[in-house]
């Protein structure tokens, strides 16, 4: 055996031994590539952010009922979680989740918390004011778009409604996923950004 393919056997190995320690991380559905999300953010339009009045996380209606007894949050966790069992109320009574924010992996529901990469009052204050309550509903709970992710849930209270030019994962290897699926969600939501978001947003795309 050469040493390049000895090389080559040990890197598998270890991959594999990886693979097995950790259960894979949440991957949300629509992530775009680097250069469509640099197109979608270079289509957004820029202006500062609009003020919080009425604002009320009761407007944006969430984990509301998607199949059977399961709702929003918890349809999240049988998807991105590893061997999720569920009791007959759909609630994960076992499992794995792997936090891609920040590495860490848990084994109870109650340690993670479904994040909305966009959070509702970052919406609110660049158009979701002006929705249809409907619209807040289902931009609360989209499934389709790169908008709800499984987290560690003290990291996503930690980050609360911040927008990218306030926090960031605390995995600067996600950085790149992360700018991807901002950028898509408020796309696709014709949503504005402020200029520090962009800025952000725009730097953490080039690291890709």
């Amino acid at each position: 055996m050469t040493t390049k393919t000895r090389v080559a056997a040990l890197l598998a190995a270890l991959i594999g031994v990886f693979a097995l320690a950790s259960p894979a991380g949440a991957t949300p559905p629509g992530i775009p590539s680097v250069s469509t999300a640099r197109s979608e953010l270079s289509a957004l339009t820029v202006r500062a952010d609009g003020s919080m009045t009425g604002y009320s996380r009761d407007k944006f209606p969430h984990w509301i009922t998607i199949s059977g007894a399961c709702d929003t949050r918890e349809t999240v966790l049988k998807r991105d979680g590893s061997g999720v069992v569920t009791n007959s109320s759909c609630a994960a009574t076992s499992g794995a989740w792997y936090s891609p924010y920040d590495g860490a992996t848990w084994h109870a529901a109650s340690d993670v918390d479904i994040d909305h990469v966009v959070p509702l009052a970052a919406a609110w204050r660049s158009g979701a004011s002006g929705w249809s309550t409907a619209q807040r509903q289902a931009f609360a709970n989209d499934l389709t778009h790169p908008q709800l992710i499984a987290v560690t849930d003290n990291v996503n209270q930690a980050k609360g409604d911040k927008g990218p030019e306030s926090w960031k994962p605390p995995l600067t290897g996600y950085w790149c996923t992360y700018a991807k699926m901002w950028t898509q969600v408020k796309y696709t939501y014709n949503l504005t950004v402020n200029s520090s978001e962009k800025s952000a947003l725009s730097s953490m795309l080039d690291g890709c």
